[in-house]
């Protein structure tokens, strides 16, 4: 229940804003905001909404420019193939975001949340317009909310549903596209039923997530599901960058009498609770930093429109910290800012040279177990190797075996004096070493094979060969 405030104290919530004192949800309303901040955020979404439905369809050398194939193990990113012989790059990308995400919050606080989380971008951007649309605005939802159930309201509320799941279907299909790629895709809906039981079933079980994500769970997923908002109280500090209520200016409150001179004792803060209505996640802002709060700017934009009305600066509540509220600076690129960009662009650097320089043949090579060596005639003896191969080119690549800076023979097993590996594929064989025994003068002989593609080498791989020492 609420908390009692004590005397000299303020008086606060115990719960999320969500949720009434008996434990039961508080539907959110939110009215449409409007203003400049959330005209470019609109402008961003759209751009968002671009990307997602367009990178899909995008090839490189006949690849997909992403795709995250779990269940094969197969990741493409930027056209390059990953496969869990990369699993160490993965590993330094979990890493590198897991940092970046710690350094962006603390300088930038939830500035991703509120422009580019595809969770605000879709609820706010597509689905909460769509409501708009169909049902009116937030005083008229609400109004029909608590009204009987008559036949406009039945109609609205329906033709509201099956728009939501349509366009749900919509993007578990874009979903899937990234999962196993626009070619299965596109065999999963247009093949028979049958061949397809495990790609359909897919498909209606993440429509039915987004659906009731966005027509039911909404703003719960960042308030309940969501760990970011919950880390920001370690996160974030005094000098990070956050929607924040100037206190100093707005304080002590006091409703609006028409007349400038009649405020003079009073902050600019006129309680009227346009900040809190414009909000998804159904707090107030004023109240500070809460783990609500995903930083979208609705607030900023209603109190500026009131600012104006009243004829008072912009600014009242704004992209602050809490020491520029509490010191009356404005916020600015600090030292500490530039270190973590430079930080996060040395992280980056890091990761995109290894990227770049990843090997697109990767093979091991391991003497077979349980053999030493063999007599080859009366002058060399042989050892037996085991190769297997990845090839992560979008081409068959014929792999050729070839000793580096020493004489002798490489004999792979098999009709062809190749290994060949199927494009994305994985390939494996065996071969022999030959080498005339007066090279042979210690029990362990390193060697280096070198692997070629035609006339390229692709990579080379150290190993030993045994024999004896002729006395």
């Amino acid at each position: 229940m609420q908390k009692t405030a004590e005397p000299g104290t303020e008086s606060f919530r115990d719960r999320i804003a969500t949720v009434d004192a008996g434990g039961k949800r508080k539907w959110v309303f939110a009215q449409k905001p409007r203003g400049r901040l959330y005209s470019w955020r609109t402008y961003t979404s759209l751009a968002f909404f671009l990307l997602f439905v367009a990178l899909p369809f995008i090839h490189v050398d006949g690849r997909p420019l992403f795709l995250f194939n779990v269940t094969q193990a197969k990741f493409i990113l930027f056209g390059k193939v990953f496969w869990p012989q990369d699993f160490f790059i993965f590993g330094l990308t979990m890493i590198t975001f897991i940092v970046f995400i710690v350094l962006f919050t603390a300088a930038f606080g939830r500035l991703f949340c509120g422009w580019v989380c595809p969770q605000t971008i879709f609820m706010e951007m597509l689905f909460r317009k769509i409501e708009y649309l169909i049902e009116g605005s937030a005083a008229q939802q609400k109004m029909k909310a608590a009204g009987p159930w008559t036949t406009e309201k039945i109609v609205r509320k329906g033709l509201k549903h099956i728009t939501f799941f349509l366009i749900s279907f919509l993007i578990a299909n874009l979903f899937l596209a990234y999962v196993i790629g626009t070619t299965e895709l596109f065999k999963v809906i247009t093949g028979p039923v049958r061949e397809h039981i495990g790609g359909l079933f897919s498909m209606v079980v993440f429509s039915g997530i987004f659906y009731g994500v966005y027509a039911f769970f909404r703003e719960q997923v960042c308030t309940v599901i969501c760990p970011y908002g919950r880390l920001q109280s370690v996160l974030l500090d005094k000098n990070s960058m956050i929607v924040a209520y100037d206190y100093k200016r707005g304080e002590p409150r006091s409703k609006f009498r028409g007349k400038r001179v009649a405020r003079l004792d009073f902050g600019d803060c006129i309680d009227c609770f346009q900040c809190v209505k414009v909000c998804p996640t159904g707090i107030d802002i004023r109240n500070g930093t809460q783990m609500e709060c995903v930083g979208c700017t609705a607030c900023i934009d209603a109190c500026n429109a009131m600012m104006d009305k009243i004829g008072n600066a912009h600014g009242l509540i704004r992209y602050a910290s809490e020491n520029g509220i509490q010191k009356g600076e404005k916020l600015a690129f600090t030292f500490r800012m530039k270190f973590y960009c430079v930080l996060l662009l040395m992280l980056t650097l890091l990761l995109s040279f290894m990227l770049y320089t990843r090997k697109e043949i990767d093979a091991t090579i391991i003497r077979t177990p349980g053999l030493l060596y063999q007599q080859v005639g009366k002058d060399s003896l042989s050892n037996l190797y085991n190769i297997k191969v990845a090839n992560k080119t979008a081409n068959r690549v014929p792999l050729q075996l070839k000793l580096e800076d020493m004489s002798g023979n490489i004999r792979i097993v098999g009709e062809h004096d190749y290994i060949g590996v199927e494009k994305e594929g994985q390939g494996s064989g065996s071969f022999f070493i030959i080498l005339p025994k007066n090279m042979i003068h210690q029990r362990k002989i390193p060697l280096t094979i070198g692997l070629y593609d035609g006339n390229k080498k692709v990579d080379m791989i150290k190993t030993n060969f045994l024999g004896f020492v002729e006395e």
